[in-house]
């Protein structure tokens, strides 16, 4: 049996060009970059021009980026660092952050006493920007704000400039969980007034185990694991330098082939939305899914019947991989936090579909014609 990907928002199979940059950094080139003889000199060299690579590509200086396991670990630093460093005492954010934002930003409240406060979600799942400077203008402590570029369940966009603005105004510190944006979107680190950024190889076909924080010049924060000078004394602990060459090469290639993979996933994500409204009586897009919106996601609730209760299992066995909500919680039986935030959200059963550059309208059709048999 063919087995057909469509959970690319959970992680994405890695382009054979990337693994091809990777493989002299895993056998040949393993010096440990801290040394000073030769073997050392060239792994330093490879982490240093991906740096560069990375910085010119998302708007930021070399100095700005720090590499990282993934975008778990950038996003308990940003928040740690704020806390910890920046004298932030009031966490504003938002019912549909991920997991890893809204778990630690719980931890770290509970431990330090803090105060925090969740914003209003519209009825399309976009963030009231009304509420955040409201929240903001009724605080008497320094704010640390985190929002999502976008939401990796249902797709929807963040204005980001517009809230670095909100926050520069209140003088907020602003962190967004930009995973799901950085390979997949132009982004200017720059001039968006963000703080804090992230970004995870995996989400755009490059190696997991390997993230960014862009940290931004303005502000100064001590080291979050402690042990070693890497990182400009910021992260100890040896690189993964095959993993950060990936990670460099994974971004190019997004960025080289930007605006054609969109347009191919784009189309993909639209047939698939305008099929199953022909097809399926009483079918819902959760979130803003043809506006401001990931055009690699589109989250559908089916009308809720016997049938579908058991949809995700159901495609499984006919090996289409699809999710009912983040891959980073699929562990845990319960809905979806994002879809419960919605004022619509549990009247159906909701699925994800996220799409890549690797996947095909046939395998959409087999998609289609399958879910009509289940259903």
């Amino acid at each position: 049996m063919t087995r057909i990907y469509f959970d690319n928002a959970a992680t994405t199979p890695m382009d054979p060009q990337v693994l091809e940059s990777m493989i002299p950094f895993l056998q040949t080139h393993f010096g440990n970059p801290s040394s000073i003889y030769s073997f050392g000199r060239e792994t330093r060299l490879a982490i240093e021009n991906a740096r560069k690579s990375v910085a010119q590509i998302l708007g930021a200086k070399p100095g700005e980026i720090f590499f990282t396991s993934g975008g778990t670990e950038s996003d308990n630093m940003a928040i740690w660092s704020a806390i910890e460093d920046l004298g932030c005492r009031h966490i504003i954010t938002s019912p549909i952050e991920h997991h890893a934002v809204l778990h630690t930003v719980q931890a770290l409240a509970k431990q330090r006493q803090l105060s925090t406060e969740l914003l209003r979600v519209l009825p399309n799942g976009h963030i009231d920007l009304v509420d955040l400077e409201r929240a903001l203008a009724a605080s008497t402590e320094r704010c640390f704000v985190s929002l999502m570029h976008a939401n990796n369940e249902i797709g929807n966009l963040l204005d980001i400039e517009a809230v670095g603005m909100i926050c520069e105004k209140y003088n907020a510190i602003f962190h967004s969980d930009t995973v799901q944006t950085v390979g997949h979107y132009p982004l200017n680190f720059s001039k968006t007034k963000v703080h804090f950024a992230t970004g995870a190889a995996h989400k755009f076909h490059g190696p997991k185990g390997i993230g960014i924080l862009f940290i931004a010049d303005k502000v100064r924060v001590n080291p979050f694991i402690h042990g070693g000078g890497q990182e400009r004394n910021m992260r100890a602990g040896t690189e993964n330098v095959a993993g950060i060459v990936g990670f460099a090469k994974a971004l190019e290639l997004a960025t080289a082939n930007l605006s054609q993979d969109q347009s191919h996933i784009q189309a993909l994500k639209n047939y698939l939305a305008d099929q199953l409204q022909a097809a399926i009586p009483g079918v819902q897009f959760n979130g803003d899914w043809n506006g401001a919106c990931l055009y690699t996601v589109l989250n559908i609730s089916f009308p809720r019947t016997p049938q579908a209760e058991m949809l995700l299992m159901g495609l499984d066995m006919q090996g289409i991989c699809v999710s009912a909500g983040s891959a980073c919680s699929s562990g845990a039986n319960q809905g979806s936090h994002v879809i419960q935030a919605l004022s619509n959200g549990n009247e159906g059963v909701p699925i994800r579909f996220s799409f890549s550059k690797f996947n095909t309208k046939e395998e959409v059709d087999q998609l289609l014609l399958k879910l009509k048999q289940l259903l």
